[in-house]
């Protein structure tokens, strides 16, 4: 279906502004719109942290009274628990670092939520994201990064494919975010000067870290520079990723040169910190593995000019792929060295302007060095 025509949209409405002002654009532009609030975490275990979803659901009540359409809440909690939070856990466990936000799009947004507005006869699902759509001639669909680069959310999409995209709108995409909080303002929509939310993908405003000492015990252990020197002692590797530099412990030295995380050791459960300079051992990475790669709508080989950008908020930068024997999988060879690439995160591929994939990260090679960490 041409992204024009007149559609019947299930929405989902997060109690945000985001979300809202996507939805009242939707009425705008005429379509039929249903808005649906995705109750996926209740923090009933009480983690520490705020878990502002009862607010949330009145929020998002209020906003679709006030624009006249119908209001439904899915209770998601057990797909959530199952699809996200143990692949979170199960992550972290392993000693890689996963992202819960990009298998919270792929699984449950627009996973488990489209399929449901599907079923019930609509003919697709909108979000508040920061990207747009772009139609090609064979009605296939292209994701493009949002205009406003600042809030740009394409990173989170990566791991979307085809089935998925063709039926989702994103009717914020073409604006920046002060743009939004004129229209909420201009719709008069209760939510117009609510803050933004933070933290994990519909969990709340928790620390990463307190949410999984909840789960995961710590296991204390020693931190150790490269040559082998005890510096402190860490909780637990999985409270860690390369690249970190604070919240370690370590006081910096004489000449105020900060300690990074440049490797973790699981068969010892040792930390190692290094200096964070250029040409610290182990941090900075030309080469990786990537593999669980899937394409938004074009193989990996029909793609010219391809770059990646290894984190959210990240710029994406040129490189050479060597396309693997096994399937899902390919080399790639960065033009410029890379900081802490992390097994476990996701890396987002671009042509352009274009997301056009995505994988994760699974081997790390570093000049004159032996692979680091492997994940699942």
């Amino acid at each position: 279906m041409p992204i024009t025509e007149k559609k019947r949209v299930l929405a989902a409405i997060s109690g945000g502004v985001d979300s809202s002002v996507a939805a009242a654009l939707l009425l705008e532009q005429g379509h039929e719109v249903v808005g649906a609030y995705m109750k996926n975490w209740t923090n009933e275990e009480e983690l520490p942290g705020d878990c502002p979803w009862e607010q949330d659901i009145r929020d998002a009540r209020a906003v679709c009274d006030h624009l006249g359409i119908e209001f439904r809440i899915l209770s998601l909690m057990d797909q959530y628990r199952d699809r996200v939070v143990d692949y979170l856990l199960s992550g972290y466990r392993e000693g890689v670092t996963p992202n819960p936000d990009v298998m919270c799009n792929r699984e449950m947004k627009f996973g488990i939520f489209l399929d449901f507005a599907l079923d019930q006869g609509f003919d697709a699902i909108a979000t508040g994201h920061y990207a747009r759509l772009a139609e090609r001639d064979d009605g296939s669909v292209d994701i493009l990064r949002g205009r406003d680069p600042n809030k740009d959310q394409t990173y989170f999409l990566a791991l979307l494919e085809q089935p998925q995209i063709v039926p989702a709108m994103f009717p914020i995409g073409d604006l920046p975010k002060s743009e939004v909080r004129d229209l909420a303002k201009r719709f008069e929509l209760p939510v117009a000067s609510k803050k933004d939310s933070q933290g994990i993908c519909f969990i709340g405003n928790i620390k990463m870290s307190d949410f999984l000492s909840y789960y995961i015990p710590d296991r204390p252990g020693a931190i150790v520079t490269l040559d082998g020197r005890e510096v402190g002692e860490h909780r637990g590797l999985h409270l860690y990723t390369l690249g970190q530099r604070k919240g370690l412990g370590v006081a910096s030295n004489t000449f105020g040169k900060a300690y990074v995380v440049v490797e973790k050791r699981p068969a010892t459960n040792e930390l190692v910190v290094a200096f964070d300079e250029p040409d610290t051992p182990r941090l900075y990475a030309s080469r990786c593995r990537i593999g669980g790669i899937s394409m938004t709508n074009r193989p990996l080989s029909a793609i010219s000019k391809l770059s990646i950008q290894p984190r959210y908020r990240c710029r994406a930068t040129p490189v050479s792929v060597e396309l693997s024997g096994e399937g899902g999988a390919a080399e790639v060879r960065f033009e410029t060295p890379q900081r802490a690439l992390t097994p476990g995160q996701i890396a987002a591929f671009y042509e352009g302007e274009t997301l056009v994939g995505g994988g994760v990260f699974q081997e790390i090679y570093h000049p004159s060095e032996a692979t680091v960490a492997v994940t699942r």
